[in-house]
């Protein structure tokens, strides 16, 4: 529909959700308390345990020297929960995954990618060498809380920003190697076990344990989605850490829908010969009526809708951004894909999308 107007989704007050969903709540808000309990999914452990640094080594340990790189095991995205199985639940943070090598009591942060990011955030760094830990990979996440007790990922981009990352907490979720042993091989409840115990005589206001949510996984995920989290993370609690994408963690984002114009598209890895789109590029009215850049969407596609939207578009292109002030959209601060020439399109096509949420500069995040 040519000229379809799109408006954007409000968030709602949640006060009394946040009263009747505290036990979501709980595990993250800044204001925690050690009264939070876990969901007692953890199990005995099996066989002989070690112990070492006043905590006690789980079966299945074996002695290893600490690796110099390791890379974090990733979720795979999921619509619904699991229904069988053994599974832990977690908040899934909307922050930036960090795993941090603690190498003779020195910490080094990295990101997912390998960078190491330790002189962004000495505060954190400094929090980290006192715990006393000797030797260790240990994976979590960062994040910053929103004025509503939440992690707020433009909160931690601002943090980034304007170089202010006291306000940083660290919120860890497992251990793959601990004092001289590699645990990755350990079921994943009892690596859980030794990181919690750990972190119960140890925890800083800015390191602190990623809890279980107790309850079934449907429900964890409605209530989340409710409270405007961005999901949760269901993990088979009898899982080995594997460094790669598997269907052992799972991840469940919560989602929004809405019609958007779509004002242009890039093709397939820039090339204007490839016979599909790479991503759309995505429109909204504003309040005065004016179409306004949203940001791209470049997933959700088969193949053969890739190569049919392209030879649309193509036959629909302009010079020039079809926006009032005719000025090109400008890039995100953590763009996620490489910069690639956007071609542009009369604004007479609509798609509909599901997305995160806005951010305060007007743009999608997925």
């Amino acid at each position: 529909m040519a000229g379809a107007k799109s408006t954007r989704t409000e968030r709602p007050s949640a006060k009394g959700e946040r009263v009747r969903l505290a036990s979501v709540i709980a595990p993250f808000r800044a204001d925690a308390t050690e009264d939070t309990k876990p969901s007692g999914r953890a199990g005995k452990t099996k066989g002989r345990a070690r112990t070492t640094q006043h905590q006690v080594i789980p079966s299945g340990a074996k002695k290893a020297r600490l690796p110099e790189k390791l890379f974090p095991q990733l979720a795979t995205l999921v619509s619904a929960a699991p229904t069988t199985g053994d599974w832990i639940y977690e908040v899934k943070f909307d922050g930036y995954r960090i795993l941090t090598r603690i190498k003779h009591g020195k910490p080094a942060l990295f990101t997912r990618r390998g960078h190491d990011w330790s002189s962004k955030m000495p505060a954190l760094v400094e929090q980290l060498r006192t715990l006393g830990i000797k030797s260790a990979w240990l994976d979590g996440e960062i994040v910053v809380m929103g004025k509503d007790g939440v992690p707020s990922f433009n909160a931690l981009q601002n943090a980034f920003d304007r170089a202010r990352t006291a306000d940083i907490q660290y919120f860890l979720f497992d251990v793959p190697f601990f004092e001289g042993y590699d645990l990755r091989q350990v079921p994943l409840r009892d690596r859980r076990r030794l990181l919690k115990t750990l972190l119960e005589t140890r925890a800083t206001d800015k390191i602190r344990f990623s809890d279980d949510l107790a309850g079934d996984g449907t429900s964890i995920f409605a209530a989340a989605c409710r409270m405007k989290l961005e999901g949760v993370i269901a993990k088979r609690a009898d899982a080995p850490y594997v460094s790669r994408r598997s269907e052992t963690w799972l991840k469940l984002k919560c989602t929004q829908r809405q019609e958007f114009v779509i004002v242009g598209f890039t093709d397939r890895k820039g090339e204007r010969t490839a016979p599909g789109i790479g991503s759309l590029l995505l429109g909204v009215h504003d309040d005065a009526g004016k179409l306004v850049f949203a940001g791209s969407v470049g997933t959700g596609w088969s193949t053969e809708t890739a190569a049919d939207l392209k030879r649309r578009l193509v036959a629909l292109e302009v010079k020039h951004p079809p926006f009032a002030d005719a000025t090109k959209p400008k890039s995100g601060r953590w763009p996620r894909r490489s910069a690639v020439p956007e071609r542009w399109v009369k604004p007479v096509l609509v798609a509909e999308i599901s997305f995160s949420e806005w951010t305060p500069d007007g743009q999608l995040r997925h």
